[in-house]
């Protein structure tokens, strides 16, 4: 498919700058830049490559003013990362969509499934399982007994939904992503560990995307639920009976232990490390490789482990660096001391 820059910048309400009429098909870094290709600078770091792009069109920000000749043309927007992320949207969309239903794909007799369904070969569907219009099912997934799937939602090869778990609209799951596993229960016992039974489910709600080889456990009871609009980086760890509140991100690796109960729209860095039983507010930011031990109120900032308040933090971190000389002056200013109270005796 084949746009001018005028037709884009109708979509994203943009302002032309250079030639209108010149087209793009495809996307670019802007490092990267083709003739036909649209890219986009947001980040200030890549501003040198916008003198030498290829692109035929760079989204830029409104305020963004060149010091050097461009040839590309410019769309001049309110927010250039936002406006890209709308043309991947709509370029998405229009792309053609698998649809059918594999012979050598197993779907048990009990199983209902939605109109324009796609589900690929060597996919598993389990008993009593119901699946939503328009989902795509990928080689290897496997769908236990009694699951729920709403409409439009996309598991990727090797995910794994074990049974009684729910997963919501508009739903993505990547490769590997296992949902439902048996939470870390044991009790210890003078012979060892004694499994504690796992008999509650997972319930995921609309628009969440998991990434790659995530992990999200089923309850001792009751549920874990990953709340609407929740986006999980790949290798990420969700302990039972967590609660993860609206709109949340986890980068990699980050780990939520048991019972704890994260807020809405937090951002979590990555290889956090989150402690069980515990509750953080809404709005919090934990920059990446902190430990979280207690309660934390909303719209804390922290960094550290354990973490604290994060201007705290990146004070600390500069002193950090000058120890040695602040140890070496301490260690001068006790000798002066103690000299000054000798001379003070006499």
């Amino acid at each position: 498919m084949e746009f001018s820059a005028k037709q884009i910048a109708e979509v994203i309400d943009g302002e032309v700058v250079g030639n209108e009429h010149i087209t793009v098909q495809t996307f670019a870094k802007i490092e990267e830049g083709t003739t036909g290709a649209i890219s986009f600078l947001a980040n200030p770091k890549y501003t040198n490559y916008i003198y030498e792009t290829k692109s035929s069109i760079v989204l830029v920000n409104k305020d963004f003013e060149p010091e050097h000749p461009i040839s590309a043309t410019l769309i001049k927007v309110d927010n250039a990362y936002e406006s890209v992320a709308k043309l991947l949207n709509i370029y998405q969309a229009n792309q053609p969509v698998k649809n059918g239903i594999d012979p050598l794909a197993h779907i048990a007799a009990t199983a209902t499934i939605g109109k324009d369904v796609y589900i690929a070969p060597f996919a598993y569907i389990g008993e009593h399982v119901t699946i939503g219009d328009h989902c795509a099912i990928y080689s290897h997934v496997s769908i236990n007994d009694n699951v729920t799937i709403g409409s439009w939602t996309t598991l990727y090869p090797q995910t794994t939904i074990y049974h009684d778990c729910q997963i919501g609209n508009h739903c993505i799951l990547h490769a590997g992503s296992v949902v439902g596993s048996d939470g870390f229960g044991f009790a210890p016992t003078s012979d060892g560990y004694d499994k504690i039974p796992q008999i509650g489910i997972v319930i995921i709600e609309d628009e969440v995307e998991i990434g790659a080889n995530t992990c999200i456990d089923r309850s001792t009871m009751g549920a874990t639920r990953i709340k609407k609009g929740v986006k999980l980086d790949n290798l990420v760890q969700i302990a039972h009976n967590v609660e993860v509140g609206e709109n949340t991100v986890m980068c990699s690796q980050v780990g939520i232990a048991g019972s704890t109960k994260v807020g809405e729209w937090c951002m979590l860095g990555g290889q956090v490390g989150v402690a069980g039983h515990i509750k953080l507010g809404d709005k919090i930011q934990i920059g990446a490789q902190s430990g979280i031990a207690g309660n934390i109120k909303s719209n804390s900032k922290l960094m550290g482990s354990p973490a604290i308040d994060y201007s705290t933090f990146a004070r600390s971190t500069v002193l950090f660096k000058n120890f040695p000389e602040i140890y070496k002056s301490l260690n001068e200013m006790k000798k002066e001391i103690t000299e000054l109270k000798k001379l003070l005796k006499k």
